[in-house]
């Protein structure tokens, strides 16, 4: 789900051998048949070039972080769609004192109301890890927000959020820059305790509570989407290996070591993911694959929706890198951005949300 591959350190050269291996291992064995068709949701404006996170507020509104990494010309921005499909301007991000950019991706709400999303200061520096990334919160008062506040700083890739039992979490793509396997992990503060600036080296800080290795390395992301699910685990997508990891917790709320709950060949990468609560199953944003997943309780994995490349214009699954439910119908923010072996290998406009009926 990140932009700059086409600047720095992964070449076309790279992206077109990783295109080529998976091309032969689909030819070799085709993923399933998807049971549903993706529809258009909402065309976005072309000031909201790059969609990311999201979360259903209450009120029934959907908040949508667009980081606009794919043309950074326009500011990020966070949007709102009322419950009747509706685009708002909701909140213009605070830029960083020190690189003078925003970029809202994963965002969540508090049990106040308050909303959280991480700001990934990476994208300002992607050459070179600049340790700038945050999470911020947002003080809401009647549904209409405050002026944002930092509430923890000092990470490589703050990505997505997730809150659960006067905790947030939060996850770091790349925890520790350069190392080999890639070593990613997630964050856990408690919710009184805002203002935290982590140590470094941030493996070592003592708010890590999992770590996950990542071996694709043309795909240099690793923990990424974060949900729970409804007996109190906490699950990680692993964006480079298209694997789930499991992270469950003892009596005392002591995390146990993160395990690999589910992985199979057609599963290609793991961004936005979202657990169902009346179902537990979980719904994974296949960016790579151009794909909507869904893991079972007992870690089967099938087919949701699936589409060829394509411009997104009619709604179809455009890079997916988001999901969220809002009444029985699965919401589906398009990221549109190119990734070493993904099926989508072109950022053009229109940029959508997606939906697909749920049964």
């Amino acid at each position: 789900m990140f932009s700059r591959f086409r600047l720095g350190w992964l070449s076309f050269v790279a992206w077109g051998s990783v295109v080529a291996l998976v091309g032969v291992a689909w030819a070799a064995d085709p993923p399933p048949k998807p049971k549903k068709q993706a529809e258009l949701l909402i065309r976005l404006p072309d000031f909201c070039n790059t969609p990311d996170g999201m979360c259903l507020y209450p009120d029934g509104n959907i908040i949508l972080a667009v980081p606009n990494v794919n043309d950074q010309s326009q500011p990020g921005v966070i949007m709102k769609v009322t419950p009747d499909n509706k685009l708002e301007r909701f909140y213009d991000p605070p830029l960083h004192p020190d690189t003078g950019k925003a970029y809202p991706f994963g965002i969540c709400v508090g049990p106040n109301g308050d909303l959280f999303y991480a700001d990934l200061q990476w994208f300002a520096n992607p050459e070179k890890p600049n340790y700038k990334s945050r999470v911020m919160r947002i003080p809401m008062k009647n549904g209409k927000p405050g002026k944002a506040v930092v509430f923890c700083s000092g990470l490589v890739v703050a990505n997505a959020v997730a809150i659960r039992d006067g905790y947030l979490y939060t996850s770091d793509t790349i925890l520790v820059p350069d190392s080999k396997p890639l070593i990613s992990g997630v964050f856990r503060f408690k919710l009184n305790e805002e203002g935290v600036e982590v140590t470094r080296p941030l493996i070592d800080d003592p708010h890590v509570i999992a770590t996950i290795k990542s071996y694709n390395s043309a795909v240099g992301f690793g923990a990424d989407g974060l949900t729970f699910d409804s007996r109190g685990n906490l699950y990680i997508g692993n964006f480079a290996d298209g694997t789930l990891h499991q992270v469950k917790f003892d009596a005392q709320g002591k995390p146990q070591p993160a395990a690999i709950f589910a992985k199979v060949p057609f599963m290609k990468s793991c961004d936005g993911i979202l657990c169902d609560p009346a179902t537990d199953k979980i719904y994974v944003a296949d960016s790579a694959a151009n794909a909507i997943q869904v893991v079972t309780p007992n870690a089967q994995v099938y087919t949701l929706a699936r589409d060829p490349e394509n411009d997104g214009r009619d709604g179809l699954l455009d890079q997916p890198c988001e999901v969220l439910i809002r009444g029985r119908e699965l919401v589906i923010s398009n990221f549109d951005f190119p990734v070493p072996g993904g099926v989508n290998t072109k950022y053009e406009l229109p940029n959508t949300l997606s939906r697909v009926l749920l049964d």
